[in-house]
């Protein structure tokens, strides 16, 4: 697919999963196990694989996720990055502050991210406040457009559920993307339309509802405490008592055969799922091993879900959708 004319793959990975530690207070907000030399092979396995777009934020690892990145694509200029401002970070103490959205905290914060990301210019930056009131986000995406201006953006957008934040600021000519949480299990369909009818390229979050689509998570399987999954700090709750929630693993295993159709594995099938939605999708699911990227990128020899198939998943599952009431996800 084209955007920012530029061609890429329809995929990018995420880079909350690398990024480790980081709290607010003592809640844990990142992913466990993660493993910077494991991190940086498995960056280099999405490139080898034909992924080139890679989806990071200040906050994830609070700054570390940039950084690894900064190290590991520095010989691929070509790669797309995607990063988020809106959340404080603290680089020593890896601790995160989500009340300052101020429009003079953004041209500091994205010239942080340029030196962090070893970069002169970033291709997306996203504001990283779900639920900032749009009068305030106005004022951030003005100075987003000063450092377009200036050369250190090429473009900006939202990384929003609300389907009428991104209906508002997308009469911006330099806003082309919002990213969102969706998936076979929750459906977004109001932020689907806007995207749709504003012609923006839809990022595509948590499209294997933070690793429950992987399939390895039965009702007796928890993930480890201080996992952003055991807490109660998530918008979607995917995980309860650390432990997939038994909702949504009845609902997956009404359509795990289907997601499997013609070969595909339950990761590739979720992927696939979300590009039959719609030609705008790039899923950016979260990657930290070569082995979990590289089945996910296996994806893209299937391509979309065959009509039929899709269709039956629709009359089988009976699933959530987030809606523009939805409580903001940090």
């Amino acid at each position: 697919m084209n955007f920012l004319d530029q061609e890429i793959a329809p995929l990018g990975m995420g880079c909350w999963p690398i990024g480790g530690a980081m709290f607010t207070g003592d809640q844990p907000l990142g992913y466990a196990n993660s493993d910077d030399a494991e991190s940086i092979r498995t960056i280099h396995a999405a490139l080898d694989a034909g992924i080139t777009l890679f989806d990071t934020a200040a906050a994830y690892g609070a700054g570390h996720a940039e950084r690894l990145l900064a190290r590991a694509l520095k010989d691929r200029p070509d790669a797309m990055l995607v990063t988020k401002i809106g959340i404080t970070i603290d680089e020593t103490s890896k601790q995160l502050s989500f009340e300052d959205a101020e429009p003079e905290t953004v041209l500091p914060a994205i010239d942080a991210c340029l030196s962090r990301l070893q970069r002169d210019r970033i291709d997306l930056m996203l504001l990283h406040q779900n639920g900032l009131a749009v009068d305030r986000a106005e004022a951030v995406f003005d100075e987003m457009e000063k450092a377009r201006a200036a050369g250190k953006i090429r473009s900006y957008g939202w990384s929003t559920d609300f389907a009428e934040n991104a209906s508002a600021l997308a009469k911006r000519k330099h806003f082309t993307a919002v990213q969102h949480a969706m998936n076979v299990l929750v459906d977004a369909p109001n932020i689907q339309e806007v995207a749709d009818r504003h012609d923006l390229t839809a990022l595509i979050r948590s499209p294997l509802a933070m690793g429950l689509l992987s399939g390895k998570y039965g009702k007796n399987d928890a993930v480890s405490a201080d996992d952003i999954r055991a807490t109660d700090n998530l918008m979607i709750r995917y995980f309860e008592g650390a432990k997939a929630n038994p909702a949504f693993l009845t609902q997956l295993e009404k359509v795990r055969e289907l997601l499997m159709s013609d070969g595909r594995s339950l990761v590739q099938g979720a992927i696939c799922w979300l590009w039959a939605k719609s030609g705008r999708n790039v899923p950016i699911p979260g990657a930290r091993t070569v082995e979990q990227i590289t089945g996910i990128a296996g994806a893209l020899a299937f391509g979309p879900l065959p009509d039929p198939v899709m269709a039956e998943i629709e009359q089988l599952i009976e699933r959530d959708q987030i809606d523009t009431n939805a409580e903001g996800e940090r």
